[in-house]
């Protein structure tokens, strides 16, 4: 797919970040807050601990396992070929509301400081958004860096069959799920379903992805999920989005052609990596994948992970992998080999890390690392801190001076540098909205 020119765009680019700046500082002067240094029993994490040596960077040390290229080439022929993101876009069928649409309980998951600037919630009719759950996000603004992909921006949200109840189809826990959201139009959003899956004998058939999609970021052609379990990520690649010819429960190959459980699209996965020292082990030395995120003011650019949280860890890893800058490795990770390792990891303090992100502002002499945190109390929103070797902030609300100032059961963080938002979703049943930030107003709050 041939991309719009990254500079078409720079003059409006610039436009909207003003307007974005102006709004941020409008937040910050109306806001009542105190910094962390200042509050008392802030229960702040403090600064981060670089893990400098070999052996403590070792277990996040990955193997690449690419699916073979053959069985892909077959699936996508027997299916028809590509049908782009343009053609998932093009079938959109449910309507997002906007802030005003949402209903009062899920307005109230929302941020308190700083607030929404965007907000979106799911389409009231879709019953696919029953007995599901959405986890993370990631935007055509990872995916180019002049936010579009081709003619469209776009917003994709990750959901997991989250249905607990033993009645629940047993084939559907755990299945993983995207929503493609057109956000091209900010004021009327539409979105369309496509199910991750695996080829299988050879690419004559594929089978259901199961995961939770705590993280997922779009980076040029190529999409990189948490796998099952959080052990390791799975890779999709954009220009094999496959069209299901028939409509029924079944998820793989069937009686006249291919059918994905009532959805009209699939991603089959295109490659794998893998811990290099086994199966990760939540709390131990090998870390679960938990939210991730794209750093475009890295040098090359990198995919920043958090591990999964663990029941009464008091630390969380925090950790990059730098992309490859390779022409024929186009969004894939930088490797040795089939080998990827690490190129900067910490140690938090935060416990129950939610969302991740990197960003090292112009002229700083290092990354900034933001951090969603949910709360001990899982009907109280969570908290974002700001981090550094240095120390860590976070805003204050003003009703009650704690730092449950955030949204409510956040999912990953997701940062479009060109509008320079934060993008993320709120989860809890009955209170899901998908809102953006700019990360100048969320600064603003903690200084």
């Amino acid at each position: 797919m041939k991309h719009r020119g990254r500079h078409r765009r720079r003059r409006r680019g610039q436009a909207l970040r003003a307007t974005l700046a102006g709004t941020a500082l409008a937040l910050t002067a109306a806001a009542t807050l105190i910094s962390t240094s200042q509050a008392t029993g802030s229960g702040s994490p403090g600064g981060l601990t670089a893990l400098g040596t070999a052996s403590r960077t070792a277990p996040l040390r990955l193997h690449e396992k690419p699916v073979d290229l053959d069985s892909l080439d077959r699936l996508t022929k027997d299916m028809g070929g590509n049908v782009g993101v343009d053609g998932v876009l093009g079938s959109a069928d449910h309507a997002m509301r906007d802030e005003a649409g949402c209903s009062t309980a899920e307005r109230a998951a929302l941020p308190v400081e700083p607030t929404a600037t965007r907000a979106y919630c799911w389409d009231e009719g879709d019953e696919r958004t029953r007995q599901w759950q959405p986890r993370s996000v990631t935007t055509s603004g990872d995916a180019d860096d002049d936010g579009h992909w081709g003619e469209h921006r776009v917003i994709l949200a990750g959901w997991t069959h989250r249905d607990r109840q033993a009645a629940a189809p047993t084939r559907d826990r755990g299945l993983a799920r995207v929503a493609f959201v057109d956000a091209t139009d900010p004021r009327a959003l539409r979105y369309s379903w496509v199910l991750l899956v695996a080829p299988r004998d050879g690419g004559r058939d594929f089978e259901p992805v199961r995961s939770a999609l705590d993280g997922m970021v779009w980076y040029q052609d190529k999409l990189i999920v948490t796998g099952a379990h959080g052990s390791g990520l799975l890779v999709f690649d954009m220009h094999r989005i496959l069209r299901a010819g028939v409509d029924s429960g079944a998820v793989g190959r069937v009686s006249g052609g291919y059918s994905a459980g009532g959805y009209r699209y699939v991603l089959p996965a295109v490659d794998a990596y893998q811990p290099a020292g086994g199966t990760c082990t939540r709390g131990g030395g090998i870390p679960c994948f938990g939210s991730l995120s794209l750093d475009r003011s890295s040098a090359p650019d990198s995919l920043v992970a958090a591990e999964r949280p663990a029941a009464g860890s008091e630390r969380t890893r925090v950790w990059r992998y730098a992309y490859s800058t390779a022409a024929y490795r186009t969004g894939l990770l930088a490797d040795s080999r089939g080998r990827v390792d690490a190129a900067e990891a910490y140690e938090t303090k935060a416990a129950g890390v939610s969302g991740v992100l990197a960003h090292t502002p112009r002229g700083a002499r290092g990354a900034q690392w933001y951090l969603g945190q949910a709360p001990e109390v899982p009907t109280r929103h969570g908290s974002i801190w700001r981090q550094t070797e240095d120390g860590a902030e976070a805003a204050t609300c003003t009703a009650d001076r704690s730092h449950a100032c955030w949204g409510l059961r956040t999912g990953s963080l997701s940062y479009w540098q060109e509008t320079g938002e934060v993008w993320t979703l709120t989860r809890a049943a009955g209170r899901r909205a998908l809102y953006a930030v700019p990360l100048s107003a969320v600064d603003g709050s903690l200084e």
